[in-house]
Formats: C-alpha cells, structure tokens, sequence
C-alpha cells in the first residue's frame, strides 16, 4: 500500500509517502513542504497548497491519503489555516478517486512512538528509525506527514482495503 501522509498548514505542509503493508518493513517514497509566503492572500495560498499536493499525487499516485485531523486550538487563526490546508488535501484526492482517511495527532503520535502524548522530537526519531532514514526528515512537519503515513498503514490499512473493494463493487 502506498500511503500519501499530510500534515496540512497554511505556511508549510508536509508531504510525505510511506510504501508498506502491517508486519512488514515501511519504505519512504517521498518526503517534503509545500511553503506558502505569509504576505501572500490566502486564495492564492491555498492555491499554491493545491498544486503542491496534486504535483505528489500525480507523481506518486498514492492508493490513500492520510490527513492529519484538525483539532481545535487556542488560537483560531492557526486553527482556521491548518483546516483550510487540510480542506485542499482532501479535495485533491477526492479529485483523483483517492480514499481520504483522518487521524488525530494523538493517534498518530501513539501509532508510532507508543505514546499519544510524544512530543514532536519523539515522533521525529522514531519516524527515522522506522523508515531506516540516515538523517531525520526536517522541518518537524515532513517528519509529521511520514508518522501520518506509518499510522495509516498500521491502524488504517485494513480499512482502506475495506472501503476500496466496497467503492469497487458498487461501481460495477
């Protein structure tokens, strides 16, 4: 299974592709940010997040996508970027036939490091250990995509399985 991970915000969303299936060792395909400049109106923001992400899947042609589910924060302002960015996400995959599946931080956090309260440093090292990386994946949002990726292969992938020969059958 080949999992596209975003970690959706406004400045900078992480990317990345994790090929793997439970009980097997996972391969990073791809790792990256798509930035947007702060100065920049949001329409035109969201648009440049768009291409970004519709570049990785028309590049890596993902079986699902794994988004980050957003949660409410302190501040909205923040809050109100990371839901418009997660919105593209999932647009662009619904665009291209591709399964979308939601995963709180704490979920993901728990898939990989076995804590659901790991901080980002924790995430990050595990992420490289998992994915036998050299260097850790930087900034902490690319670690980020690759953990949601991890996480949907682990919790999510018998799901998607599921979902995919249910979508297949009733097409027919």
């Amino acid at each position: 299974m080949r999992v596209l991970g975003i970690d959706p915000g406004l400045t900078r969303c992480g990317v990345g592709v994790v090929d793997g299936t439970v009980g097997r060792p996972l391969t990073m395909v791809h790792v990256g940010v798509v930035r947007t400049p702060a100065d920049l109106d949001t329409a035109r923001r969201l648009h440049q997040l768009e291409q970004g992400i519709e570049a990785s899947v028309l590049e890596h042609r993902p079986d699902v996508v794994a988004v980050e589910r957003v949660f409410s924060q302190h501040n909205v302002r923040t809050v109100m970027g990371t839901a418009q960015a997660s919105g593209i996400a999932m647009l662009v995959a619904a665009r291209h036939g591709i399964p979308v599946c939601l995963h709180t931080p704490s979920e993901v956090k728990a898939s990989v490091t076995g804590n659901g309260r790991a901080d980002k440093a924790q995430v990050t090292q595990m992420v490289t250990r998992l994915l036998r990386l050299t260097a850790a994946p930087r900034p902490a949002d690319a670690a980020d995509a690759l953990a949601l990726a991890i996480c949907h292969i682990w919790r999510g992938g018998a799901q998607s399985r599921i979902q995919a020969a249910v979508d297949r059958q009733a097409a027919r």
